[in-house]
Order: C-alpha cells, then structure tokens, then sequence
C-alpha cells in the first residue's frame, strides 16, 4: 500500500472526536438525495453523528442497507430511507412528503443525487439526453418544491445544491452532465431571493475530483494521479467527508448569512 492510499484510508472514515460539532444541528430534520452511496453516503453519515434526523433517498437498494445498519450499530438514530428512482418526479416527491410525515418538517434539504455517465457528443440521442436531465437537473427543483412549504412553517431552513467543477475544468466525455451541472448555480441564485423572504438559505456546494469507490474503481490509474498531482495546489486526494464538512457548515446555523453563493471543494484544482 502506498503513502497516498494509507493517508487516504485513514482520512476516509472520520470519527466523532475528529469532526467538527455544530450544535444547532443536534436534532434538526434533514433530506439527502442520492444519499446511500459514494459523497452522499458520507452526508448522511456526517449529519447522524451530529445527532440529526436523517432522512434519504437513493436507487442502490444494498448499499442503501448497509449505510442504516452500521449508522445503527454506531449507536446512532437509525436513518428513514426508501428506493426510488428520482426520474420519477412523483415517487421523489411522495417520499419527501412520507419522510416528513415520520421525522416532521424539513428543515435542511442536500440536493446530491447525480450520475456522471460518460457519453460522446455524437451518440446523445433526444431520449438520452431527456434521461440524463431527468437524473441530474430535474429532481433538484422538484425537491425544492417539496420542502419549501415546510421550510417556510419551521420559519427557515438550508438548502444544498451540489454542483460540480468538472464542467468549470473544461473536462469532456460527458456534454450532458456539463449541462445539468452548469445550470445548479442558476437554480441557486435564481431562488436565493425569493427564498430569503422566508428566511430559507440557498447554495451549492461543487466538490472537485473526489475519491469515491466509483471513482477508484472506474478512472484512478497513474496518469489520473499525475493529474490530480499537476492540477491540485494541495497534495491529499479528496475524500467524500470532505464535502459532507463544507455541507454540515451550510446546513448549520454558523453560515446563516450565507447564500447564493457557490463553495468550492476542491483543493484548489479550478
């Protein structure tokens, strides 16, 4: 095992000593899309161990088992979570109102599930491209839609669009999850105002290379790491609880005059 996987190991898997507490969030209510696997997995990690109720979502019905059976075994709340296909707008929605119906009113939504899927140019048909939309733009507004009246009873709230730097890199090999991804800062600012009103936060947090299992699996070779070694100012690799500390911050009443704004993690690369 190499120095860079040893560090990577042990940074993977934050204790409670090691992550920073925030105390507003001990029983706060809490939505995380896509939340059974890879940055999403260690969201809904992140916020049990601040003591929040947590609910998810996510399409990978194993893993999604697996996260709430050892987030029990910690000793820690065990997360509401269902399988669904955030395609479907209406099972998204449906959840959302079932979650809120057994935890009480949203009052942090993270906006994460997403797919990066590669695809040339050439071979996006019309159908594929409304599928790629369906995963990675759409459920995002329609979640909002969905937690924003519960936001507005509990007399705020946080929500957390994730965003990407790929499409900022200038990175090919998928046009369409460019697209989506591009268009989160638009949904952030363009309902930043409105939500304000009713005291509801809104940003995006856009992470840069992070070292999921899929990642590791599918696309970490030498010259990826020569890549990350020319492109970071920093050394380390990015690990998923990298992320879940700058959304805990945006969920967390310490950044409550933060919005509209897009945060960056990504180790300087963009």
């Amino acid at each position: 095992m190499t120095n860079t996987e040893q560090a990577r190991r042990l940074r993977a898997a934050p204790d409670r000593q090691r992550q920073a507490v925030f105390p507003s969030l001990a029983g706060r209510t809490v939505f995380v899309t896509g939340g059974g696997s890879g940055i999403g997995a260690a969201i809904v990690e992140a916020f049990a161990l601040q003591g929040a109720r947590v609910a998810f979502i996510d399409i990978a019905q194993d893993a999604s088992e697996a996260l709430s059976e050892r987030l029990a075994g910690l000793g820690l709340p065990k997360p509401w979570w269902r399988r669904v296909d955030v395609s479907d707008v209406a099972a998204l929605q449906a959840a959302i109102g079932d979650a809120a119906a057994a935890l009480g009113d949203f009052a942090v939504l993270v906006n994460n599930v997403a797919s990066d899927e590669r695809h040339t140019l050439e071979a996006v048909t019309p159908d594929y491209y409304d599928q790629r939309m369906a995963i990675n733009e759409r459920p995002s507004l329609f979640a909002i839609q969905s937690v924003v009246p519960g936001m507005r009873a509990l007399g705020g709230g946080s929500i957390i669009n994730l965003g990407s730097t790929g499409w900022q890199s200038k990175s090919g090999g998928y046009p369409c999850y460019a697209i989506a991804k591009s268009s989160v800062n638009g949904l952030t600012r363009g309902l930043a105002k409105p939500l304000g009103e009713h005291g509801i936060r809104i940003n995006t947090v856009s992470p840069g290379w992070v070292m999921t299992e899929r990642q590791l699996t599918l696309w970490m070779n030498d010259a990826a790491e020569d890549e990350i070694r020319r492109n970071q100012c920093l050394p380390d690799k990015l690990i998923p609880h990298d992320i879940a500390a700058m959304v805990l911050f945006l969920a967390a009443d310490e950044s409550s005059m933060c919005t509209a704004q897009e945060f960056k993690v990504d180790a300087g690369w963009t």
